[in-house]
């Protein structure tokens, strides 16, 4: 008889002490200094539906195949943008729009081989999508390791239950690097063990069978990337999974004070020697101001009504929206769109009236750095903490994978707050997660 919410509550410290054993940890620079602390597990699982789940698998790839299409659109023949469709200055003057890029096809044709799309569900059980990840989202790992743990500690929990199976993440993962590897061995590189990222390096490095490496592992050689391994040998690297920002992937090509990147590992990316997952120049399409225009890119590459719906969202960039954010400032969450992690968000109503003025003041003089969003009020769920059962704010992120066909793993990383009072869930801001159960039937 499978177990109650209250009866699997009983097990959150021995899971977590389990999770703290396995090393998942995350880590943050904080005022110059690096912090690394556990992520706390919530024993209580986040459940959808299976026909609930297949309609968000549906929206999910029609998504990140229009994203796909964008980002091979504006680095080759820009015809969104000779349209009409979306604003050039939305492209161009973007952090994440990287010039050298332009003309560059990664092999096999796909930017986006990973995406970590946040979705929120609203109070009426509309599904919202508030952000789209390109740039290798992490968090995958977490559900996967605690779903292992969870059925080590406590089986009797997926007893007569029709889940759908998660284990299948890093066999989805090592089939899209396969489908683009150029010819050698498949390796995640890392910036190492002070990344905050660095436990989801090591842990899927060991279920894909790909080789962990830093830079100091990598050399360009006679237009290929090598790996030397304990030996002294060298071998030929064809893919590589990296969770390095693009401005210091290469210290030849891009920000020359890098001590984390390869050297002309872009020039032989740029020849279609080697695959890099996801694909430089990425960040032109997971711009929070680029996120505005999705579902125009549905309409206009796929020739689709978008399945899954942006939070209703305004540029103050244009003159009509400027005029709506600020008769609506109180009601509204801004955003800076160079900003991630839970940072850059503001809620006009949480402003005083000084601070009110200076934002504003900000926004009329740089319109092209944030957007606006109506506050949406999602779906609270219950998490357990201090002995009881108390609701909280979550988000999903759900992973779409991309080799010959877009996948949508079965499963997601539920993220919730731990402030009852707070709407940011993000993991850099002291929230926690949770398994997400997809059921089969």
């Amino acid at each position: 008889m499978a177990l109650t919410a209250e009866e699997l509550c009983s097990y959150s410290d021995n899971v977590n002490e389990q999770l703290a054993r396995y090393g998942v940890k995350f880590g943050i620079y904080k005022n110059g200094e690096f912090h690394e602390q556990l992520f706390p597990f919530d024993v209580i699982p986040r459940v959808i539906s299976h026909d609930e789940f297949a309609y968000l698998e549906r929206g999910l790839k029609q998504r990140v195949s229009a994203l796909n299409e964008f980002l091979r659109d504006i680095y080759s023949r820009r015809r969104i943008i000779a349209d009409g469709v979306v604003a050039e200055e939305f492209v161009y003057s973007g952090s994440g729009y990287l010039v050298p890029c332009d003309g560059v096809s990664p092999p096999g044709g796909i930017y986006s081989h990973i995406s970590g799309i946040d979705l929120v569900q609203g109070r009426d059980g509309s599904w919202y999508v508030l952000e789209d990840n390109l740039r290798i989202p992490s968090g995958a790992s977490y559900p996967l390791i605690a779903r292992e743990l969870c059925r080590r500690t406590i089986p009797d929990a997926f007893t007569g239950r029709a889940l759908e199976d998660n284990s299948n993440y890093a066999e989805l993962l090592r089939r899209t690097m396969d489908h683009v590897n150029t010819g050698g061995h498949p390796v995640i590189l890392t910036p190492g063990r002070f990344n905050a990222a660095y436990f989801e390096h090591s842990y899927l490095a060991e279920q894909t069978g790909a080789r962990l490496v830093t830079c100091d592992d990598l050399v360009v050689e006679n237009d290929r990337l090598y790996f030397t391994d304990y030996s002294g040998r060298k071998e030929q690297v064809g893919a590589v999974y990296r969770r390095i920002s693009d401005e210091y992937l290469d210290p030849v090509n891009f920000c020359s004070e890098s001590l984390i990147g390869v050297p002309h590992i872009f020039d032989i990316y740029r020849k279609g020697n080697v695959a890099i997952i996801n694909a430089p120049g990425n960040g032109a399409a997971d711009d929070k101001g680029i996120y505005y225009f999705v579902p125009k890119m549905i309409r206009y590459y796929l020739h689709e009504e978008p399945i899954l719906h942006n939070a209703p969202t305004y540029l103050p960039y244009y003159e009509q929206d400027m005029s709506y954010v600020l008769a609506n400032f109180d009601r509204l969450v801004l955003k800076d769109v160079a900003e991630a992690g839970g940072y850059g968000v503001v809620f006009g109503s949480k402003l005083s009236h000084e601070q009110k003025e200076e934002f504003i003041r900000m926004m009329k003089a740089e319109p092209r750095r944030f957007i606006a969003q109506e506050v949406i009020d999602f779906q609270d769920i219950d998490i357990y903490e201090d002995g009881v059962r108390v609701p909280r704010k979550a988000d999903l992120r759900a992973f779409v994978l991309m080799s010959d066909e877009a996948a949508v793993w079965k499963c997601g990383l539920t993220r919730f707050s731990r402030n009852p009072d707070s709407f940011i869930v993000n993991s850099s801001q002291g929230g926690g997660f949770k398994d997400t159960w997809v059921m089969s039937e």
